[in-house]
């Protein structure tokens, strides 16, 4: 079998479930050569395996003989020719694990009525099992097609309509919500920043994902140092002087203190977050009341409204932010249609989890959020509704409320 052979690694995994493969689509390969998703259709070859198929799939209950479309994430990584820690591949493959180990362990938690695909048989849960030993070195992962049910997927940096927009807060809402009661009470279980958690492993010979990401998303600053660098020396950009530099009061910088503030700790207010959230990672139904985030690999550890930041900088149309069609100003404040969605957001929230949310509370961590995804987006590239983001946080950096409630926020933790 070579590496990349499809085909036989589904049907190998399939066998472990009295699954029989038909057909495998290559529907993409993953970024920087690192595998492939497939769309693959089975066929049941016990009443049983019809049973528990159609269940995860939720549909009328098959027998011997239904076909079920389903998808194969495949990870098989190039070689690498060095044996220097590169954080750039560690991180993909970290992300890998801690998918995997998202839609074994957490999704069959969080209930059937959060749209995420169900995970049918994983290489991380093969152990002994016929013909594990030809899997060896790749990683790979069958889940539900969620197509049939959720047929529209989301355009890649394009934005959602109005209803789309709606669907997919209370999505997250949900999301945030439901997993607030899934988090364990020790932190030591989550995987660590990239080339941390490669000497932890390397310390303690542990080499199987046992957790998701300590913090959730991939744009946080531990792992962002060296484009943080890169936007603190250069003069030309507005935001290196105000975001980087360093403050006499604690001899931090506020994109320093930004990310100090958003770190999980413990807080009744974190939840698992989605980490990557943006209109090409999810499907929706037909008239867009429903959505179905895909693609887990940064999910972890964090305040929802980071999840938030994203999706409203990269999806939501921009008239459903502001007030009017004018230019936007230099500085702009929250108004009434970003008050709307996020108050629908937090509403939602609440309906799931009872845990009380202060609007300013809220509203604070929400203005923090912005300001962090900033600073990733101007060390990065802007893209999105980038006028209305630097507006806000222009605004928001200039609130002197908002900078005190920061730094009384953090000084316990300094």
């Amino acid at each position: 079998m070579t590496r990349h052979d499809s085909n036989h690694v589904a049907s190998i995994m399939l066998s472990w479930h009295s699954l029989e493969l038909i057909s495998c689509t290559n529907l993409q390969t993953l970024w920087a050569g690192y595998g492939q998703i497939c769309a693959i259709t089975v066929r049941a070859t016990t009443n049983k395996a019809a049973e528990h198929l159609s269940k995860l799939c939720g549909v009328e209950p098959g027998r011997v003989g239904t076909t079920y479309p389903l998808i194969l994430k495949l990870i098989s990584p190039p070689r690498k020719s060095t044996s220097t820690a590169d954080e750039g591949h560690l991180r993909k493959m970290l992300s890998y694990e801690v998918e995997q180990y998202f839609y074994s362990e957490v999704v069959p938690q969080l209930g059937s009525d959060i749209a995420i695909a169900k995970c049918v048989a994983s290489t991380r849960d093969m152990g002994n099992a016929t013909g594990s030993s030809e899997l060896k070195g790749l990683m790979a992962t069958i889940m539900i097609d969620l197509r049939p049910e959720f047929p529209v997927a989301g355009e890649k940096r394009g934005a959602l309509n109005g209803t789309q927009v709606r669907a997919a807060l209370d999505w997250l809402a949900s999301f945030h919500g439901r997993s607030r009661g899934l988090l364990p009470a020790s932190l030591d279980e989550y995987v660590l920043p990239p080339l941390e958690e490669s000497s932890r492993r390397q310390s303690s010979e542990k080499d199987i994902c046992t957790g998701l990401w300590l913090n959730g998303g991939y744009t946080y600053l531990a792992t962002r140092r060296k484009e943080y660098a890169s936007l603190a020396q250069d003069t030309d950009s507005e935001w290196s002087d105000v975001l980087c530099r360093i403050s006499e009061e604690c001899l931090l910088s506020v994109a320093e203190m930004v990310a100090l503030f958003l770190t999980p700790c413990g807080r009744a207010t974190e939840s698992y977050i989605h980490g990557d959230v943006k209109s090409e990672n999810l499907f929706t139904t037909t008239d867009g009341d429903k959505v179905a985030f895909f693609d887990f690999q940064y999910v972890g550890l964090g305040l929802g409204v980071c999840d938030l930041a994203k999706l409203f900088t990269c999806s939501v149309p921009l008239h459903m932010l502001i007030d009017g069609d004018e230019n936007l100003p230099e500085k702009l404040s929250m108004c009434d249609g970003e008050r709307g969605l996020l108050e629908r957001y937090r509403t939602t929230l609440q309906d799931e989890d009872s845990e009380l949310y202060e609007w300013e509370t809220f509203k604070r961590h929400w203005e923090t959020a912005l300001v962090d995804w900033c600073r990733f987006q101007a060390s990065w590239g802007f893209w999105g509704n980038t006028e209305w983001l630097e507006a806000r946080v222009r605004s928001i950096l200039t609130d002197q409320e908002w900078r005190d409630w920061l730094y009384q926020n953090i000084r316990s933790r300094l």
